[in-house]
């Protein structure tokens, strides 16, 4: 059981996940299966340490519409706390996923009320959490890259640091570290005690050393070939991947993340970390949908 529990700012929406019978006919029809499942990346994440049984809120902006209701119903059920606010004019995020024959997605996101979120829907201090065990705070990427939510996001990590908390950033899309700048996003995230980046991400940050010179360790992800955690004290722990078909990519980093701070908060070492944390993302590309079964 996770003995500290977390707290997560990042998005919650629906996603729309299309699989096409084979090539596209762009401009004309292609039957395809289509499913309407819950996502966001902040979602998926407390979902899954949820499921693996952590105390876990989750920090987020929603839309006062049905989809929203959906998104709320569904999260509690998981045992996730919901600390949202409300937005009266922007709908509930929905992203509409494009699955290939490998499981890879192509995604197209509208984040609607995600956009809008600000530095009054987080205090932290409100939430009621005890100073001991002490609490985490893990922050999607995703609410930096965008103009309206970074300042929320950034005032998230501030309030966790000033509370004494630990905390973890997933830059989430290397396409977006590009689009802002290298010396951007790792000003961002200087001080973050972890920084979780899959393999892509890693390369567009400039390398491992890069990063350490910015955060105090990283966890990075290499799809099939497993994880990898460095750290600025030397440490360097390595851990494989099982053999799985991938399904369908969406979210499989969300539950790595998941993984690996369930078990590091509960006092494991890293290298059980990095296996709970390669074994949740499996789990999570072996079937549709972001969420935990």
């Amino acid at each position: 059981m996770t003995t500290r529990p977390v707290v997560v700012v990042g998005d919650v929406g629906l996603d729309v996940i299309t699989r096409p019978s084979g090539d596209i006919r762009w401009h004309s029809d292609t039957p395809s299966a289509v499913a309407l499942v819950p996502g966001g990346a902040g979602a998926n994440s407390a979902s899954w340490l949820a499921g693996l049984g952590a105390d876990v809120t989750l920090v987020a902006r929603i839309g006062d519409d049905a989809a929203g209701t959906t998104c709320r119903r569904e999260l509690e059920s998981a045992g996730v706390t919901c600390a949202f606010a409300v937005d009266a004019t922007l709908p509930t995020c929905m992203v509409v996923i494009l699955l290939d024959a490998h499981g890879d997605r192509t995604m197209f996101p509208d984040r609607g009320a995600n956009k809008a979120f600000a530095v009054p829907d987080v205090d932290l201090a409100s939430l009621g959490l005890a100073a001991e065990p002490r609490p985490h705070l893990h922050l999607s990427g995703y609410v930096l890259f965008d103009a309206g939510s970074r300042a929320a996001g950034l005032e998230s990590l501030r309030q966790a640091r000033s509370l004494g908390w630990t905390t973890s950033v997933d830059p989430q899309s290397p396409a977006l570290i590009e689009r802002e700048g290298v010396d951007t996003f790792l000003g961002w995230v200087t001080g973050v005690d972890l920084l979780l980046p899959n393999e892509n991400e890693v390369a567009a940050l400039g390398g491992l050393a890069a990063i350490l010179a910015h955060t105090s360790e990283v966890v990075a992800t290499y799809g099939a070939a497993g994880a990898r955690w460095v750290g600025a004290d030397g440490v360097d722990e390595s851990a494989e991947a099982p053999v799985v078909e991938n399904v369908d990519a969406t979210g499989c980093g969300d539950a790595f993340n998941a993984g690996l701070l369930s078990a590091w908060l509960a006092g494991q070492n890293r290298s059980t970390a990095l296996r709970a944390g390669v074994a949740a993302g499996s789990a999570a590309a072996a079937r549709v949908g972001a969420r935990p079964g």
